[in-house]
């Protein structure tokens, strides 16, 4: 029974898509096959995707592993950060005014903004000249 999933869950930012599977366990994250350490090199990054654990309060209760695709690394953490407070969500309902006041059950919706004909990136424009 330790080994088996309790929820499975996904969540998205920016292009980035994660599956979260949610296991009774010692605390361990593993993304695409990887420890955590190894895929977020960066500890902010690594703060971002256990904020969830840390807000309720769970770190060294759950195992965790994540499938994840699609976008930067820093699209890839938010949405790792939103599919774990999903799983959390759904293992214990009553953490959920905890994780709604964290602002980690809305789904981050900036994008990138399209770029503009006539100019050199969506706001950016060419140099001005006079003469």
């Amino acid at each position: 029974m330790a080994n088996t999933p309790i929820t499975q869950t996904t969540g998205r930012r920016k292009e980035a898509v994660a599956r979260a599977v949610l296991r009774h366990g010692t605390g361990k994250i593993t993304v695409n096959g990887k420890p955590i350490e190894a895929y977020f090199t960066t500890a902010a990054q690594r703060m971002v995707v256990t904020e969830a654990l840390r807000v309720t309060e769970r770190e060294q209760q759950f195992d965790i592993d994540a499938n994840i695709f699609g976008g930067g690394v820093s699209g890839q953490a938010g949405a790792l950060r939103m599919a774990i407070a999903r799983t959390l969500l759904e293992f214990d309902p009553e953490s959920r005014p905890v994780l709604k006041k964290a602002g980690l059950l809305t789904r981050d919706s900036r994008r990138k903004e399209s770029k503009k004909y006539g100019l050199k990136k969506a706001r950016k424009a060419p140099q001005f000249t006079k003469r």
